[in-house]
């Protein structure tokens, strides 16, 4: 099945009746593009890390644009096998239908059958809007932060909050 285009997505939340706003822009391909082009856009936006552990499971983290996301201990918070790596483009592009650049949890309308274990972070979503882009990096669509758990819940995925700005476990 072809993935899904930022219309398609935009009919798919208003089918699981979730109000979302979407504003286009240039391309952006960084936090530190989307934070310099964003005009008045409210809400918590997102930095979407597409991970890869060594025996292959998938792991999509959605954090606010400035958390620190430590690599280096997160496998042992989320229960990942071995140190976590970038997933490749190619992978990103079969399994969330996305290119780099356009991470993003609205992705996750594309992984079916579900493979990627989805963490939310505990602090993004204490936010009462979200933004993030609708598959592509010329747009970012805001949604309430229940909105986007129900949203990847409807997909199939049951997603993991934790806190990943809490102190790593010894080792």
């Amino acid at each position: 099945m072809p993935a899904m285009t930022p219309d398609d997505l935009a009919g798919y939340l208003a089918d699981l009746g979730i109000d979302s706003t979407t504003v286009t822009h240039p391309p952006l391909h960084t936090v530190e593009e989307s934070q310099a082009l964003r005009g008045a856009i409210e809400g918590a936006h997102t930095k979407n890390l597409f991970l890869k552990d060594k025996k292959g499971r998938l792991f999509l983290v959605v954090a606010p644009e400035d958390a620190v996301v430590e690599l280096k201990h997160l496998h042992v918070r989320i229960g990942a096998s071995g140190r976590l790596s970038f997933g490749k483009p190619d992978l990103l592009q079969e399994v969330l239908g996305v290119m780099p650049g356009s991470v993003t949890p609205f992705g996750l309308v594309n992984d079916h059958p579900p493979r990627v274990t989805v963490v939310l972070d505990a602090a993004l979503m204490a936010n009462e809007t979200v933004n993030c882009h609708p598959l592509v990096n010329t747009a970012t669509t805001t949604i309430r932060s229940a909105d986007l758990l129900a949203f990847v819940r409807a997909t199939g995925h049951e997603p993991l909050v934790i806190a990943l700005d809490e102190a790593h476990p010894a080792g």
